[in-house]
């Protein structure tokens, strides 16, 4: 059960409507690093959780992820409040109008005329926000790592956000955002330890002779450090195929009437290589300065 308290988890101050910059914070209301992307996934991430202290968590930084959202939809609607007035009574000579839209770096015609300056659940670009951004698998060890990452890539957009203005309420608003994702990601580093061992992720070991081998794939500029040297690593310098030892193809075991349509198709189907036919882009070919 939700149940919704109509204040806002941090105080939303705005200085001044900025229709740009309200397109920008679009970014954190319905973009892949936004709020309501970290709110479904923690969300549908609990739903599935057995451990109860992992339910817990995910479920208390989930319903504050849609808290988030409503601080950012709230900015976003305040920053075009003048603009949306002014669009919807068309109290402005077209051309000022258009001008107080884009003139801040509001480019999108969809959030400045689709959605008539309200929140919408669209990136600044104005893509509609999709489940694709959610990327869970429904193993802890491997959701707790790619919500650790989800956490660090929205701090480094509260950042950015935090950078292109100089409102000193939305500063201090977004500054709390981003400090939450700090804590947010301090949580699921903690439950992620908690298991124990969580590394590979899920059950299966891996293969001794290539979980700590190191392939050295591109030459030239090689540096060596803790990634790839050192008691955990066997470093290959000149990988060969196969590594495995075998001879590198790839091959199938057919039955006799599949082998037989198989060999039928690679001889009806094969090139000529000795063949030079006249083809139809070689008519306007140019040889010289004389066309053929």
């Amino acid at each position: 059960m939700f149940m919704h308290n109509k204040r806002l988890q941090y105080t939303v101050r705005v200085s001044q409507p900025n229709p740009g910059l309200a397109n920008l914070l679009l970014e954190q209301f319905g973009g892949p690093q936004g709020e309501l992307a970290a709110a479904m996934r923690y969300f549908t991430q609990a739903v599935t959780e057995d451990d109860p202290g992992r339910k817990d968590m995910l479920f208390d930084i989930a319903t504050e992820e849609l808290s988030h959202l409503e601080i950012i939809g709230s900015i976003v609607v305040m920053l075009n409040k003048g603009a949306k007035g002014r669009l919807a009574e068309g109290v402005e000579a077209e051309g000022e109008l258009y001008r107080s839209l884009t003139g801040a770096g509001n480019d999108s015609h969809v959030t400045s005329l689709l959605y008539g300056g309200g929140a919408a659940l669209v990136n600044s670009g104005g893509i509609p926000w999709t489940a694709a951004y959610i990327d869970t698998i429904g193993e802890p060890t491997a959701d707790l790592r790619s919500n650790i990452a989800a956490e660090a890539r929205a701090k480094i957009v509260y950042e950015r956000l935090i950078n292109v203005t100089d409102d000193p309420g939305i500063k201090d608003a977004l500054c709390f955002l981003m400090s939450r994702e700090i804590a947010h990601q301090m949580s699921f580093e903690k439950a992620l330890h908690s298991i124990q061992p969580n590394f590979p992720q899920g059950k299966m070991p891996g293969d001794p002779e290539f979980n700590r081998t190191y392939f050295n794939m591109s030459h030239g500029g090689e540096v060596r450090g803790s990634w790839n040297e050192g008691q955990d690593w066997v470093y290959v310098d000149q990988p060969q195929p196969a590594v495995d030892g075998g001879n590198g193809m790839a091959s199938v075991e057919l039955d006799g009437a599949s082998a037989d349509a198989v060999e039928a198709m690679k001889l009806r189907t094969q090139s000529n290589p000795d063949l030079q036919p006249m083809t139809g882009a070689e008519l306007g070919k140019v040889n010289g300065d004389e066309p053929i």
